[in-house]
C-alpha cells in the first residue's frame, strides 16, 4: 500500500478524509468536509469544497473546481452534497457546483470523462461512462443517462433528460428531452436517427438495433400521435429491454421530446391543407 503524498504547498484542511495512495499536488486546496478515496490524484491548483466525495482512481486536473456553492439564487445554506464516481477524469477548469435542497446530491457516475471548461450545475445526475466534451454545460436538474456523449460547447436547459447511448453533436442547443439511443445536433436540434455507430461499439445485436430504428421511425416519421406510436411499439417489439426503456423514457417526458414540435406543426399544416382541399 502506497503512502498518501501531500505536497508542502498544497492545503488540506483538518477534517478532510484521504484514502491510501492519494496524491495532492502543489497549490491544490481540499476543504474540511471532503472525502477522497484511494488512488485519487488532485493536480495543482484544483479546488475541492463542500461535502464532496471523490471516488477511487479519479483524477482531478488543474484548476478544476468541485463542490462549491450552487449558483441558484434560492439557495439558503442547507447542507448538500457532490458525489464523483470511480475512475473519472475531471479535466481543466471544470466546475461542478453543489446541490440546492437539503440533503440532495449532484451525482457524477463511474468512468466519466468531463472535458475542459464543462459545467455541471445544482441537482444534476450524470450516469456512468458519460463523456462531456469541452465547454458543454448542464443547467440545474439535468439528467444524463449512461454512455451518453455531449459534443463541445453544447448548453443543456434545466430539467432536460438525455437518454442513454445518445450522441449530441457539438454546438447544439438542447431544450427538450433527447430519447435514448439517438443521434442528432444543431440549432434548432435535429434528430438524425438511431446512434448506429455507438450501438455497434457497445455490441448491441442487429435485432435490437433494428427494433430501435423501427421505434424511432414510428415516433418521428409516422403520422401517429405519440401515445399511439408508443403503444404500437410495445405491441410489436416490447420483448426487448431497450425498447421498454425507450418507451418509458418517452412517456415520462415533462419538457417534451426534442424535435416533436416541428413534427406536430408539420402534421397540423398537412391536416389544414386536407381540410382546405375539401372546401
Amino acid at each position: 500500500m502506497k503512502k498518501t503524498e501531500i505536497h508542502p504547498l498544497a492545503v488540506v484542511e483538518k477534517g478532510a478524509e484521504l484514502g491510501s495512495n492519494v496524491t495532492i499536488e502543489p497549490y491544490a486546496i481540499v476543504k474540511k468536509d471532503v472525502v477522497i478515496e484511494d488512488n485519487v490524484v488532485v493536480k495543482s491548483h484544483a479546488y475541492i469544497d463542500g461535502h464532496t466525495t471523490i471516488g477511487r482512481g479519479t483524477v482531478i486536473w488543474p484548476s478544476a473546481s468541485i463542490g462549491t456553492k450552487t449558483q441558484a439564487l434560492d439557495y439558503t445554506g442547507e447542507v448538500t452534497y457532490v458525489k464523483i464516481g470511480r475512475e473519472c477524469e475531471i479535466r481543466e477548469f471544470v466546475t461542478i457546483n453543489s446541490s440546492t435542497s437539503p440533503g440532495s446530491t449532484v451525482h457524477v457516475g463511474d468512468h466519466c470523462l468531463i472535458m475542459a471548461y464543462c459545467h455541471i450545475a445544482h441537482s444534476c445526475y450524470v450516469g456512468n461512462h458519460v463523456i462531456m466534451s469541452n465547454g458543454s454545460m448542464l443547467a440545474g436538474h439535468v439528467i444524463v443517462e449512461d454512455y451518453a456523449i455531449l459534443g463541445g460547447m453544447t448548453p443543456v436547459h434545466q430539467f432536460v433528460r438525455i437518454g442513454c447511448h445518445s450522441m449530441v453533436g457539438g454546438l447544439s442547443r438542447v431544450t427538450e428531452d433527447i430519447p435514448p439511443y439517438t443521434i442528432g445536433g444543431g440549432i434548432p436540434y435535429v434528430l438524425a436517427g438511431i446512434n448506429r455507430v455507438g450501438l455497434k461499439r457497445r455490441n448491441f445485436s442487429f435485432e435490437i438495433q433494428k427494433a430501435l430504428f423501427r421505434a424511432y421511425r414510428l415516433v418521428y416519421k409516422s403520422n401517429l400521435a405519440l401515445a399511439t406510436a408508443l403503444c404500437q411499439i410495445e405491441r410489436e417489439m416490447g420483448e426487448f429491454d431497450e425498447i421498454k426503456h425507450f418507451v418509458s423514457f418517452c412517456r415520462k417526458s415533462k419538457r417534451g421530446l426534442i424535435g416533436m414540435r416541428g413534427i406536430r406543426a408539420s402534421r397540423m399544416e398537412k391536416e389544414k391543407k386536407i381540410e382546405y382541399s375539401k372546401v
